[in-house]
Protein backbone atom coordinates (compact mmCIF):
# COMPACT_ATOMS: atom_id res chain seq x y z
CA UNK A 1 0.00 0.00 0.00
CA UNK A 2 2.83 2.39 0.86
CA UNK A 3 4.48 1.71 -2.50
CA UNK A 4 1.26 2.48 -4.41
CA UNK A 5 0.61 5.65 -2.41
CA UNK A 6 4.22 6.87 -2.80
CA UNK A 7 4.08 6.20 -6.54
CA UNK A 8 0.79 8.07 -6.98
CA UNK A 9 2.11 11.06 -5.02
CA UNK A 10 5.35 11.04 -7.01
CA UNK A 11 3.88 10.69 -10.48
CA UNK A 12 0.99 13.05 -9.69
CA UNK A 13 3.29 15.80 -8.43
CA UNK A 14 5.83 15.48 -11.25
CA UNK A 15 3.21 15.42 -14.00
CA UNK A 16 1.29 18.31 -12.41
CA UNK A 17 4.44 20.45 -12.21
CA UNK A 18 5.38 19.60 -15.81
CA UNK A 19 1.95 20.51 -17.16
CA UNK A 20 1.75 23.55 -14.88
CA UNK A 21 4.90 24.81 -16.60
CA UNK A 22 3.18 24.60 -19.99
CA UNK A 23 0.01 26.15 -18.53
CA UNK A 24 1.74 29.15 -16.93
CA UNK A 25 3.81 29.84 -20.05
CA UNK A 26 0.70 29.68 -22.22
CA UNK A 27 -1.16 32.10 -19.94
CA UNK A 28 1.83 34.47 -19.91
CA UNK A 29 1.80 34.49 -23.71
CA UNK A 30 -1.95 35.14 -23.87
CA UNK A 31 -2.84 31.67 -25.18
CA UNK A 32 -6.23 30.27 -24.15
CA UNK A 33 -5.99 26.94 -22.29
CA UNK A 34 -9.05 24.74 -22.82
CA UNK A 35 -8.11 21.79 -20.59
CA UNK A 36 -5.50 20.96 -17.95
CA UNK A 37 -5.49 17.20 -17.31
CA UNK A 38 -3.50 15.08 -14.87
CA UNK A 39 -3.73 11.54 -16.24
CA UNK A 40 -5.48 10.07 -19.26
CA UNK A 41 -8.73 8.21 -19.83
CA UNK A 42 -12.05 8.56 -17.98
CA UNK A 43 -12.52 11.69 -15.86
CA UNK A 44 -12.51 11.11 -12.10
CA UNK A 45 -12.88 14.73 -11.05
CA UNK A 46 -13.18 18.07 -12.80
CA UNK A 47 -13.60 21.78 -12.21
CA UNK A 48 -14.09 24.59 -14.71
CA UNK A 49 -12.59 27.99 -13.96
CA UNK A 50 -15.26 30.69 -14.33
CA UNK A 51 -12.57 33.29 -15.02
CA UNK A 52 -10.51 31.56 -17.74
CA UNK A 53 -12.89 28.81 -18.89
CA UNK A 54 -10.17 26.18 -18.41
CA UNK A 55 -11.34 22.69 -17.44
CA UNK A 56 -9.10 21.19 -14.74
CA UNK A 57 -9.39 17.39 -14.85
CA UNK A 58 -8.09 14.43 -12.86
CA UNK A 59 -8.25 11.30 -15.03
CA UNK A 60 -8.11 7.57 -14.27
CA UNK A 61 -4.73 6.61 -15.74
CA UNK A 62 -2.03 8.60 -13.87
CA UNK A 63 0.83 7.93 -16.30
CA UNK A 64 1.08 11.42 -17.78
CA UNK A 65 -1.04 14.45 -18.51
CA UNK A 66 -1.61 17.22 -21.03
CA UNK A 67 -2.53 20.85 -21.55
CA UNK A 68 -4.97 21.42 -24.42
CA UNK A 69 -4.70 24.92 -25.90
CA UNK A 70 -6.84 26.75 -28.43
CA UNK A 71 -5.35 25.83 -31.82
CA UNK A 72 -6.60 26.66 -35.31
CA UNK A 73 -5.11 23.45 -36.70
CA UNK A 74 -7.63 21.40 -34.69
CA UNK A 75 -10.77 23.13 -35.95
CA UNK A 76 -12.27 26.50 -36.78
CA UNK A 77 -12.00 29.23 -34.15
CA UNK A 78 -13.81 32.53 -33.79
CA UNK A 79 -11.97 35.53 -35.20
CA UNK A 80 -12.30 37.24 -31.82
CA UNK A 81 -10.23 34.43 -30.26
CA UNK A 82 -7.65 34.09 -33.04
CA UNK A 83 -5.01 36.04 -31.13
CA UNK A 84 -5.34 33.53 -28.26
CA UNK A 85 -4.63 30.48 -30.45
CA UNK A 86 -1.35 28.64 -29.95
CA UNK A 87 -0.65 28.29 -33.68
CA UNK A 88 -0.97 32.06 -34.18
CA UNK A 89 1.85 32.83 -31.73
CA UNK A 90 5.37 33.81 -32.74
CA UNK A 91 8.03 31.12 -33.02
CA UNK A 92 9.70 32.42 -29.86
CA UNK A 93 6.48 32.22 -27.84
CA UNK A 94 5.60 28.72 -29.06
CA UNK A 95 9.11 27.54 -28.19
CA UNK A 96 8.84 29.08 -24.72
CA UNK A 97 5.49 27.38 -24.04
CA UNK A 98 6.81 23.97 -25.12
CA UNK A 99 10.10 24.28 -23.21
CA UNK A 100 8.38 25.47 -20.02
CA UNK A 101 7.23 21.95 -19.05
CA UNK A 102 10.71 20.38 -18.83
CA UNK A 103 12.05 23.61 -17.32
CA UNK A 104 9.44 23.36 -14.54
CA UNK A 105 10.66 19.84 -13.73
CA UNK A 106 14.26 21.03 -13.47
CA UNK A 107 13.23 23.95 -11.25
CA UNK A 108 11.27 21.53 -9.04
CA UNK A 109 14.39 19.38 -8.66
CA UNK A 110 16.43 22.42 -7.61
CA UNK A 111 13.77 23.31 -5.05
CA UNK A 112 13.58 19.78 -3.63
CA UNK A 113 17.37 19.37 -3.41
CA UNK A 114 17.55 22.78 -1.72
CA UNK A 115 15.01 21.68 0.89
CA UNK A 116 17.08 18.57 1.59
CA UNK A 117 20.32 20.58 1.80
CA UNK A 118 18.82 23.03 4.29
CA UNK A 119 17.96 20.24 6.75
CA UNK A 120 20.38 18.82 9.31
CA UNK A 121 21.22 15.24 8.30
CA UNK A 122 23.59 12.64 9.73
CA UNK A 123 25.81 11.01 7.10
CA UNK A 124 28.82 8.71 7.01
CA UNK A 125 32.26 10.33 7.02
CA UNK A 126 34.51 9.85 3.95
CA UNK A 127 36.72 7.12 5.44
CA UNK A 128 37.54 4.54 2.77
CA UNK A 129 36.99 0.79 3.22
CA UNK A 130 39.32 -1.96 2.08
CA UNK A 131 38.86 -1.91 -1.72
CA UNK A 132 37.16 -4.70 -3.66
CA UNK A 133 39.55 -7.36 -4.99
CA UNK A 134 40.96 -6.63 -8.48
CA UNK A 135 39.36 -3.18 -8.48
CA UNK A 136 40.96 0.03 -9.67
CA UNK A 137 41.62 1.11 -6.09
CA UNK A 138 43.24 -2.18 -5.06
CA UNK A 139 45.49 -2.17 -8.11
CA UNK A 140 46.43 1.41 -7.22
CA UNK A 141 47.71 0.35 -3.81
CA UNK A 142 44.87 1.64 -1.64
CA UNK A 143 44.47 -0.42 1.53
CA UNK A 144 41.49 1.10 3.40
CA UNK A 145 41.19 3.31 6.44
CA UNK A 146 42.23 6.50 4.60
CA UNK A 147 40.09 9.57 5.27
CA UNK A 148 39.39 11.90 2.33
CA UNK A 149 39.80 15.54 3.34
CA UNK A 150 39.65 17.30 -0.03
CA UNK A 151 38.95 16.19 -3.60
CA UNK A 152 38.97 17.61 -7.12
CA UNK A 153 39.90 17.04 -10.76
CA UNK A 154 42.73 19.57 -10.46
CA UNK A 155 45.31 19.35 -7.70
CA UNK A 156 45.34 23.14 -7.59
CA UNK A 157 41.59 23.42 -6.88
CA UNK A 158 40.68 20.82 -4.27
CA UNK A 159 37.30 21.06 -2.51
CA UNK A 160 36.84 20.06 1.17
CA UNK A 161 34.25 17.31 1.72
CA UNK A 162 32.54 16.06 4.85
CA UNK A 163 30.66 12.91 3.81
CA UNK A 164 31.11 9.64 1.95
CA UNK A 165 28.11 10.60 -0.19
CA UNK A 166 29.99 13.64 -1.47
CA UNK A 167 32.99 11.42 -2.26
CA UNK A 168 30.83 8.98 -4.26
CA UNK A 169 29.44 11.93 -6.23
CA UNK A 170 32.96 13.05 -7.14
CA UNK A 171 33.78 9.48 -8.23
CA UNK A 172 30.68 9.43 -10.43
CA UNK A 173 31.28 12.76 -12.16
CA UNK A 174 35.02 12.17 -12.62
CA UNK A 175 34.30 8.73 -14.14
CA UNK A 176 31.75 10.25 -16.50
CA UNK A 177 34.25 12.88 -17.63
CA UNK A 178 37.14 10.34 -17.72
CA UNK A 179 39.23 12.47 -15.39
CA UNK A 180 42.01 11.89 -12.90
CA UNK A 181 40.68 12.50 -9.39
CA UNK A 182 43.04 14.09 -6.87
CA UNK A 183 42.51 13.39 -3.17
CA UNK A 184 44.04 14.93 -0.08
CA UNK A 185 44.04 12.16 2.53
CA UNK A 186 44.87 11.42 6.10
CA UNK A 187 46.24 7.87 5.99
CA UNK A 188 45.40 7.26 9.67
CA UNK A 189 41.70 7.93 9.12
CA UNK A 190 41.32 11.04 11.28
CA UNK A 191 40.45 14.59 10.26
CA UNK A 192 43.84 16.25 10.81
CA UNK A 193 44.91 18.19 7.67
CA UNK A 194 48.46 18.64 9.03
CA UNK A 195 49.14 14.93 8.45
CA UNK A 196 47.67 14.83 4.94
CA UNK A 197 49.09 13.38 1.74
CA UNK A 198 48.05 13.94 -1.89
CA UNK A 199 47.16 10.94 -4.07
CA UNK A 200 45.46 10.51 -7.43
CA UNK A 201 43.07 8.00 -8.97
CA UNK A 202 42.90 7.74 -12.76
CA UNK A 203 39.25 7.08 -13.67
CA UNK A 204 39.65 7.55 -17.43
CA UNK A 205 39.94 3.79 -18.02
CA UNK A 206 36.39 3.14 -16.81
CA UNK A 207 34.90 4.43 -20.05
CA UNK A 208 32.58 6.98 -18.51
CA UNK A 209 29.49 4.76 -18.41
CA UNK A 210 26.94 7.03 -16.73
CA UNK A 211 24.42 4.22 -16.27
CA UNK A 212 26.89 1.51 -15.24
CA UNK A 213 25.36 -0.15 -12.18
CA UNK A 214 28.73 -1.75 -11.34
CA UNK A 215 30.69 1.53 -11.40
CA UNK A 216 31.61 1.54 -7.70
CA UNK A 217 32.42 -2.18 -7.83
CA UNK A 218 34.94 -1.44 -10.57
CA UNK A 219 36.39 1.51 -8.67
CA UNK A 220 36.53 -0.56 -5.48
CA UNK A 221 34.58 1.39 -2.85
CA UNK A 222 30.95 0.38 -2.38
CA UNK A 223 30.25 1.70 1.12
CA UNK A 224 32.04 3.70 3.82
CA UNK A 225 34.54 2.21 6.24
CA UNK A 226 32.98 0.08 9.00
CA UNK A 227 34.62 -1.80 11.85
CA UNK A 228 34.92 -5.63 11.66
CA UNK A 229 32.16 -6.04 14.23
CA UNK A 230 29.92 -9.09 14.45
CA UNK A 231 26.23 -8.28 14.14
CA UNK A 232 23.26 -10.65 13.98
CA UNK A 233 24.22 -14.32 13.74
CA UNK A 234 22.32 -17.17 12.13
CA UNK A 235 21.34 -19.76 14.75
CA UNK A 236 22.94 -22.59 12.77
CA UNK A 237 25.65 -20.62 10.97
CA UNK A 238 29.34 -21.40 11.24
CA UNK A 239 29.95 -18.21 13.26
CA UNK A 240 27.48 -19.32 15.96
CA UNK A 241 28.79 -22.89 15.94
CA UNK A 242 32.35 -21.60 16.44
CA UNK A 243 31.29 -19.54 19.47
CA UNK A 244 31.24 -16.01 18.07
CA UNK A 245 28.78 -13.52 19.59
CA UNK A 246 27.16 -10.27 18.46
CA UNK A 247 29.41 -7.36 19.39
CA UNK A 248 32.68 -9.30 18.95
CA UNK A 249 35.34 -7.09 17.33
CA UNK A 250 37.71 -9.06 15.09
CA UNK A 251 41.30 -7.82 15.40
CA UNK A 252 43.19 -10.47 13.39
CA UNK A 253 42.69 -13.59 11.26
CA UNK A 254 45.53 -16.13 11.04
CA UNK A 255 47.82 -13.45 12.46
CA UNK A 256 46.90 -10.84 9.81
CA UNK A 257 45.56 -7.59 11.34
CA UNK A 258 41.99 -6.80 10.24
CA UNK A 259 41.30 -3.17 9.38
CA UNK A 260 37.61 -3.24 8.52
CA UNK A 261 34.54 -5.30 7.68
CA UNK A 262 35.32 -5.38 3.94
CA UNK A 263 38.68 -7.06 4.53
CA UNK A 264 37.10 -9.66 6.84
CA UNK A 265 34.29 -10.42 4.39
CA UNK A 266 36.81 -10.97 1.58
CA UNK A 267 38.86 -13.39 3.71
CA UNK A 268 35.73 -15.38 4.59
CA UNK A 269 34.56 -15.44 0.98
CA UNK A 270 37.92 -16.75 -0.24
CA UNK A 271 38.21 -19.49 2.43
CA UNK A 272 35.40 -22.04 1.93
CA UNK A 273 35.88 -25.00 4.33
CA UNK A 274 39.28 -23.62 5.41
CA UNK A 275 39.75 -23.31 9.22
CA UNK A 276 40.64 -19.73 10.22
CA UNK A 277 41.99 -18.57 13.58
CA UNK A 278 40.27 -15.37 14.64
CA UNK A 279 41.53 -13.03 17.36
CA UNK A 280 38.49 -11.29 18.84
CA UNK A 281 37.97 -8.56 21.43
CA UNK A 282 34.92 -9.35 23.57
CA UNK A 283 34.06 -6.85 26.32
CA UNK A 284 37.74 -5.75 26.60
CA UNK A 285 38.87 -9.39 26.73
CA UNK A 286 40.93 -11.11 24.00
CA UNK A 287 39.42 -14.36 22.71
CA UNK A 288 40.78 -16.79 20.09
CA UNK A 289 38.21 -18.70 18.02
CA UNK A 290 38.60 -21.09 15.07
CA UNK A 291 35.99 -20.51 12.37
CA UNK A 292 35.52 -22.66 9.26
CA UNK A 293 33.43 -20.89 6.59
CA UNK A 294 30.78 -23.04 4.92
CA UNK A 295 31.21 -23.63 1.18
CA UNK A 296 28.28 -22.33 -0.86
CA UNK A 297 27.72 -22.21 -4.61
CA UNK A 298 27.30 -18.69 -6.00
CA UNK A 299 26.79 -18.92 -9.73
CA UNK A 300 29.86 -20.72 -11.08
CA UNK A 301 31.91 -19.88 -7.99
CA UNK A 302 32.23 -21.57 -4.58
CA UNK A 303 32.50 -19.05 -1.75
CA UNK A 304 32.76 -19.11 2.04
CA UNK A 305 29.91 -18.08 4.35
CA UNK A 306 29.75 -17.92 8.18
CA UNK A 307 26.10 -16.92 8.63
CA UNK A 308 26.66 -13.51 10.20
CA UNK A 309 26.08 -9.86 9.49
CA UNK A 310 29.53 -8.24 9.63
CA UNK A 311 30.14 -4.52 10.02
CA UNK A 312 29.50 -1.84 12.59
CA UNK A 313 27.85 1.51 11.91
CA UNK A 314 30.24 3.93 10.15
CA UNK A 315 31.45 7.12 11.80
CA UNK A 316 29.03 9.94 11.05
CA UNK A 317 28.88 13.72 10.88
CA UNK A 318 25.92 16.13 11.03
CA UNK A 319 25.66 18.27 7.89
CA UNK A 320 23.46 21.30 7.24
CA UNK A 321 24.00 23.96 4.58
CA UNK A 322 22.99 27.61 4.70
CA UNK A 323 20.52 29.11 2.24
CA UNK A 324 23.02 30.21 -0.42
CA UNK A 325 25.27 27.13 -0.30
CA UNK A 326 22.30 24.76 -0.14
CA UNK A 327 20.75 26.40 -3.22
CA UNK A 328 24.07 26.47 -5.09
CA UNK A 329 24.66 22.77 -4.37
CA UNK A 330 21.12 21.98 -5.55
CA UNK A 331 21.69 23.81 -8.85
CA UNK A 332 25.02 22.04 -9.35
CA UNK A 333 23.55 18.61 -8.58
CA UNK A 334 20.60 19.18 -10.92
CA UNK A 335 23.00 20.19 -13.70
CA UNK A 336 25.27 17.18 -13.10
CA UNK A 337 22.39 14.69 -13.06
CA UNK A 338 20.89 16.24 -16.21
CA UNK A 339 24.24 15.89 -17.96
CA UNK A 340 24.64 12.30 -16.74
CA UNK A 341 21.14 11.43 -17.93
CA UNK A 342 21.85 12.75 -21.43
CA UNK A 343 25.15 10.89 -21.61
CA UNK A 344 23.52 7.68 -20.35
CA UNK A 345 20.75 7.93 -22.96
CA UNK A 346 23.34 8.51 -25.67
CA UNK A 347 25.32 5.50 -24.48
CA UNK A 348 22.19 3.32 -24.61
CA UNK A 349 21.54 4.43 -28.19
CA UNK A 350 25.14 3.68 -29.24
CA UNK A 351 25.22 0.36 -27.36
CA UNK A 352 27.88 1.41 -24.83
CA UNK A 353 25.40 0.78 -22.01
CA UNK A 354 22.83 -2.03 -21.88
CA UNK A 355 19.15 -1.19 -22.39
CA UNK A 356 18.57 -3.14 -19.17
CA UNK A 357 19.32 0.13 -17.37
CA UNK A 358 16.09 1.62 -18.78
CA UNK A 359 13.41 1.73 -16.07
CA UNK A 360 9.66 2.10 -16.35
CA UNK A 361 6.68 2.78 -14.06
CA UNK A 362 6.93 -0.48 -12.08
CA UNK A 363 10.56 0.15 -11.12
CA UNK A 364 9.76 3.79 -10.33
CA UNK A 365 6.91 2.64 -8.07
CA UNK A 366 9.26 0.19 -6.35
CA UNK A 367 11.91 2.88 -5.76
CA UNK A 368 9.23 5.34 -4.61
CA UNK A 369 8.04 2.92 -1.94
CA UNK A 370 11.56 2.13 -0.77
CA UNK A 371 12.60 5.79 -0.57
CA UNK A 372 9.40 6.72 1.29
CA UNK A 373 10.10 3.96 3.82
CA UNK A 374 13.53 5.51 4.51
CA UNK A 375 12.06 8.90 5.39
CA UNK A 376 10.87 12.22 4.00
CA UNK A 377 14.29 13.55 2.94
CA UNK A 378 15.08 10.36 0.99
CA UNK A 379 11.67 10.56 -0.71
CA UNK A 380 12.24 14.22 -1.63
CA UNK A 381 15.64 13.32 -3.12
CA UNK A 382 13.99 10.53 -5.11
CA UNK A 383 11.34 12.98 -6.40
CA UNK A 384 14.08 15.40 -7.46
CA UNK A 385 15.92 12.65 -9.36
CA UNK A 386 12.80 11.48 -11.21
CA UNK A 387 11.81 15.10 -11.94
CA UNK A 388 15.18 15.64 -13.63
CA UNK A 389 14.77 12.43 -15.62
CA UNK A 390 11.30 13.51 -16.76
CA UNK A 391 12.55 16.96 -17.75
CA UNK A 392 15.55 15.64 -19.67
CA UNK A 393 13.54 12.88 -21.37
CA UNK A 394 11.00 15.41 -22.64
CA UNK A 395 13.76 17.57 -24.11
CA UNK A 396 15.02 14.74 -26.35
CA UNK A 397 14.50 15.60 -30.04
CA UNK A 398 11.92 12.85 -30.55
CA UNK A 399 8.60 13.56 -32.28
CA UNK A 400 5.63 13.58 -29.82
CA UNK A 401 7.94 14.79 -27.01
CA UNK A 402 8.51 18.45 -26.17
CA UNK A 403 12.01 18.18 -27.62
CA UNK A 404 10.53 16.97 -30.90
CA UNK A 405 8.37 20.09 -31.15
CA UNK A 406 11.40 22.25 -30.39
CA UNK A 407 13.20 20.42 -33.20
CA UNK A 408 10.35 21.37 -35.58
CA UNK A 409 10.61 24.99 -34.45
CA UNK A 410 14.36 24.96 -35.03
CA UNK A 411 13.69 23.84 -38.61
CA UNK A 412 11.12 26.61 -38.96
CA UNK A 413 13.57 29.19 -37.61
CA UNK A 414 16.33 28.07 -39.99
CA UNK A 415 14.20 27.72 -43.14
CA UNK A 416 11.53 30.34 -42.52
CA UNK A 417 8.69 27.83 -43.00
CA UNK A 418 7.14 25.05 -40.87
CA UNK A 419 7.91 21.37 -41.35
CA UNK A 420 5.83 20.09 -44.32
CA UNK A 421 2.65 18.37 -43.15
CA UNK A 422 3.57 15.11 -44.91
CA UNK A 423 6.93 15.01 -43.10
CA UNK A 424 5.25 15.92 -39.84
CA UNK A 425 2.83 12.97 -40.08
CA UNK A 426 5.63 10.50 -40.85
CA UNK A 427 7.82 11.81 -38.03
CA UNK A 428 4.94 11.69 -35.55
CA UNK A 429 4.20 8.04 -36.41
CA UNK A 430 7.89 7.18 -36.12
CA UNK A 431 8.06 8.99 -32.78
CA UNK A 432 5.05 7.10 -31.40
CA UNK A 433 6.52 3.78 -32.58
CA UNK A 434 9.90 4.54 -30.98
CA UNK A 435 8.23 5.61 -27.75
CA UNK A 436 6.21 2.38 -27.65
CA UNK A 437 9.40 0.35 -28.14
CA UNK A 438 11.13 2.23 -25.31
CA UNK A 439 8.12 1.72 -23.03
CA UNK A 440 8.04 -2.00 -23.85
CA UNK A 441 11.75 -2.40 -23.07
CA UNK A 442 11.33 -0.44 -19.83
CA UNK A 443 8.33 -2.55 -18.79
CA UNK A 444 10.24 -5.77 -19.56
CA UNK A 445 13.16 -4.54 -17.46
CA UNK A 446 10.75 -3.67 -14.64
CA UNK A 447 9.35 -7.20 -14.61
CA UNK A 448 12.86 -8.68 -14.49
CA UNK A 449 13.91 -6.24 -11.76
CA UNK A 450 10.92 -6.89 -9.50
CA UNK A 451 10.06 -10.53 -10.20
CA UNK A 452 13.32 -11.90 -11.65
Amino acid sequence: MQTVLAFLIAIGLLVAVHEWGHFCAARLCGVKVLKFSIGFGPKLWGWSSPRTGTDFVLSAVPLGGYVKMLDGREGPIAESEASQAFDRQSLRRRSFIVAAGPLANLLLAIGLYSLVNWQSVTLATPVLPTPVASSLAEKGGWVGGERVLEVGVSQDALIPIQTFEEFRWWLTTASLDRKVLYLKLNESGDNAPADSTLRSLDLSSLGGSAADAALFQKIGWLAPFSKPLMGDLSAEGRATVAGLMPGDLVSAVNGTPIRDANQLRALIRNSPEVPMTWQVMRASRAVTIVVTPKAEKQGEEVVGRVGAFIGGAPDTVSVQYGFTEGLARAVEKTWDISRMSLVAMGQMITGQVSLRNLNGPLAIADYAGKSAALGLLQFLSFLALISISLGVLNLLPLPVLDGGHLMYYLWEGLTGRPVPEKWWEVLQRAGVALLLVMMSVAFYNDVLHIFG
